[in-house]
């Protein structure tokens, strides 16, 4: 760990099913958060969890800002993944890779001491996956978006997420984000773009190597309205409102002036 990251570093060891998570927080951000949050840093939170364990993947490593993920790592080619490419510039800082290759091997070591050593004395922990679907954007026929596949309650870190149109696989999905929340917990996001259509059937499952099951998530249509035809509904009931209040004044002002009129007769 370099000095910059050592500083409020807290060690969580865990031997569940058999995982090892290492989770390092600061006070002290890495400095590109901090040259673009200024002096209000201090009142939030960077996370940086890395786990290791038997099963794929053997190594994980995902960095979140107030649990909001920020990237994983590819540890093949020694570089961060962003989660979204608003990320991508944060991507490229390296300085801290000798930092994350000296915590790789602890963690690995301890797991393999861990697991010897505890085996069979801690019960397995277990979590069963819930998913949900959703859009990025609201939805309209014909224009293109992103369905989000929501996973959470994860543990072990085991799981894999795949997407199947009208049960036929879907290739052309993003790879999977697993990152740590509180808890010690984790939760995974997918996405899929696509352009939706009134017949869609999209599904996204959830399997994790070893279960007997796996958690499946439906999406369908669900009464999309075109905005062009959303704006022209909304202007014909202003527009029908506006005549209503000019009937409605008018009939006030003639329902006054009768008193007045009979008035001036006498």
């Amino acid at each position: 760990m370099g000095p910059e990251q050592s500083l409020g570093a807290a060690l969580l060891l865990l031997q569940l099913q058999p995982s090892l998570l290492l989770s390092l927080s600061w006070g002290d951000t890495p400095a590109v958060l901090a040259s673009l949050l200024g002096k209000s840093l201090q009142n939030y939170t960077f996370s940086h969890t890395l786990f290791c364990q038997d099963e794929e993947p053997v190594l994980g490593l995902s960095e979140a800002f107030n649990e909001d993920q920020l990237f994983s790592f590819d540890f093949s080619r020694n570089s961060r993944v962003p989660r979204l490419p608003e990320f991508a510039a944060w991507a490229s800082d390296k300085r801290d890779i000798k930092a994350i290759q000296a915590d790789q091997q602890l963690c690995q070591e301890l797991q393999k001491e861990l697991s010897s050593a505890l085996e069979g004395k801690i019960p397995e922990a277990r979590g069963n996956p819930v998913a949900e679907v959703f859009t990025l954007e609201p939805l309209e026929f014909g224009k293109p978006n992103t369905l989000i596949c929501f996973v959470s309650n994860i543990f072990p870190p085991q799981v894999t997420v795949s997407w199947q149109h009208h049960q036929v696989p879907v290739q052309s999905s993003s790879p999977t984000f697993l990152s740590a929340i509180d808890g010690l917990g984790f939760q995974a996001f997918s996405y899929l773009n696509f352009t939706p259509t009134s017949s869609d059937v999209f599904s996204c499952i959830v399997t994790r190597e070893g279960d007997l099951f796996s958690t499946i998530a439906f999406w369908v249509p669900q009464n999309p309205i075109p905005s062009e035809l959303l704006e022209n509904i909304l202007c014909g009931i202003a527009f029908g409102l506006g005549i209503v209040g000019i009937i409605v004044g008018i009939a006030l002002i003639i329902y006054f002036q009768k008193p007045c009129a009979s008035g001036a007769g006498l």
